[in-house]
Formats: C-alpha cells, sequence, structure tokens
C-alpha cells in the first residue's frame, strides 16, 4: 500500500496556503479581480475554476460576481460553483439558460444538442450567428462559455438524447433542464429523471407563448401536462418564436433552477405556469397530487 510522504503533502499545503494569501492580498473589498484570478492560476499552475473554489471557500468573492451578493451569499454562490446542471437543447431556450447558468456561476454544466446552426436560428438563438451556421450547437455554447466565464466547464454533447444514452448524461447531475422540442423525448426526459431521483425544469415556447414547470421525482408532473400527446411534436413549428419568448421563458428556468440548487424560494412545483406575453398575462394551473 502507498504511503502519503509528508514532504509533499506539506509542500501542498503551503503552497495553498501562498495561493490564499496571494487572493487575500489582492482583493479589494472582499473582491477579487479577474486579471489576479489569471495571475493566480498562473504562478501557482492552478486552473482558473481551481482559483475559484479556493477564493469562494475563502471568503473572497470573484468581482465577477459582485451585483450578485445583495441576493447570494458567498456560501451560495460556493454552492452553485460546485453545481453540476444539465441542459437539453441548445437552441431558442437552451442558449439562454446556458448562458445565464455561466453567468451565474454554476460551476459545471452539461449540454445536450446533436443539432447544427441554421440560417432559421438567427431571429432567437444567442448562440448562433452568421458564422456559426453549420456548426454544431454544443461546440458554441462551450465557445461561449469559455469566453464569459472560464471558471464554468461545460461539456458539449452533440448528440440527441435517449433512453438508453440518457443515465451518462444525467451522471453526477443536480438538476436538469428540458429546452426541448419535441414531447416524446421530453416525456423520456422527465421519466428518466423520475428513475435517477433528479429534479427536472421544463420550458416550453410558442410564438407569444410559453409554460413552466418542475418536477420532483414522483410527481410525474410532465406526464399530467401531456397526458395524450406522447407521438406529437411542439406546435412551436406551427407558431413559431420571435426573439423575445425564448428569452423569458429561459429566465424563468434558470430562476426555478437556481432555487433548486440553493434550497430557497418558491418553485412552481405540482402546477404549472402559463406566460401570455400578448396580453401580458400569467397563470398558474394547479395538477393533482397522485
Amino acid at each position: 500500500m502507498a504511503i502519503p510522504c509528508p514532504f509533499f503533502r506539506s509542500s501542498a499545503e503551503a503552497d495553498l496556503r501562498e495561493l490564499t494569501q496571494f487572493l487575500l492580498d489582492q482583493a479589494t473589498d472582499g473582491l477579487l479581480p479577474f486579471a489576479a484570478q489569471m495571475e493566480a492560476a498562473r504562478r501557482y499552475s492552478r486552473t482558473i475554476a481551481e482559483v475559484e473554489e479556493i477564493s469562494l471557500t475563502n471568503g473572497i468573492l470573484p468581482a465577477r460576481y459582485q451585483r450578485n451578493r445583495e441576493m447570494i451569499s458567498l456560501r451560495q454562490q460556493l454552492t452553485l460553483f460546485r453545481s453540476k446542471v444539465a441542459v437539453f437543447g441548445c437552441g431558442g431556450l437552451g442558449g439562454y439558460i446556458v448562458e445565464e447558468l455561466a453567468r451565474l456561476g454554476v460551476g459545471s454544466i452539461v449540454a445536450v444538442d446533436p443539432d447544427v446552426f441554421e440560417e432559421h436560428n438567427l431571429n432567437r438563438q444567442i448562440l448562433s450567428t452568421l458564422n456559426q451556421l453549420g456548426q454544431k450547437k454544443v461546440e458554441a455554447a462551450a465557445k461561449r462559455v469559455a469566453a464569459v466565464n472560464p471558471a464554468v466547464k461545460l461539456r458539449p454533447v452533440a448528440e440527441a438524447f435517449d433512453e438508453k444514452k440518457g443515465s451518462g448524461f444525467l451522471q453526477g447531475v443536480d438538476v436538469a433542464v428540458d429546452a426541448l422540442d419535441s414531447i416524446p423525448v421530453r416525456l423520456q426526459l422527465a421519466e428518466m429523471c423520475d428513475k435517477f431521483e433528479i429534479p427536472l425544469v421544463h420550458g416550453a415556447i410558442a410564438g407569444w407563448y410559453g409554460q413552466l414547470t418542475t418536477q420532483f421525482p414522483g410527481d410525474r408532473t410532465l406526464q399530467k401536462i401531456y397526458p395524450h400527446n406522447r407521438e406529437l411534436p411542439g406546435i412551436e413549428g406551427k407558431q413559431g418564436n420571435p426573439s423575445f419568448t425564448p428569452a423569458v421563458v429561459a429566465s424563468l428556468e434558470v430562476a426555478e433552477v437556481v432555487k433548486i440548487l440553493l434550497k430557497t424560494g418558491v418553485l412552481t412545483r405540482n402546477k404549472y405556469l402559463t406566460i401570455d406575453l400578448y396580453h401580458l398575462e400569467m397563470n398558474e394551473i394547479p395538477l393533482k397530487k397522485d
């Protein structure tokens, strides 16, 4: 059996103490500039993510999160950093969801989508640009996250979700997010999340309208919302989607994710929220518990 070497252990501990002191010295009003975060990573041969975790563990907030701290405590920011969220679909809803999760500081994201960008995506999908037409959506998501928040790790999965592969996509995940456009596939996702006891945040959009709900294991919420639609596509193909509907519903989904991860706030559970942006109305529809 290998015996840990006290010299290497003490050396690593000394390096960690030195790194921590460097971060404390570089912080102003408890905030660490990103330039100092990068210098710490270079100087102490650490990743940006490692430096971020050490900073948060020692009560130092990376300056990018300064506007979070009036509503998200340091402890909660660390919880977000140590969380893992899987986003299924990187189009209209999913692109905004990935963007917002990364900016919030959720440390690990799994992005699942087999598709490439097409010209008709340009009206609403935040990750799409003319230069990225024909590119895999998850590859664009990975590049975007790296540019927005290098402390966040995004795992791109350029595959379609199905029951055979689903367990691999959900491994170690704290929350799953439904940004799909197929009712049968999202029902498969709901059933697999139920099987692996993972909360699922669901959003759907079509034209001026959207809906939102959060399903916990055993709730079977999506099965109640779509009891007769297992073989039908979503209606967004007929009604289309402008730029603003996915942005609104995706933001509501991200808010639900944060409340689940931080165990705070009121969730849209055992009910679903309908969003009518044309008439500016939102309504909660209760669902019967089993």
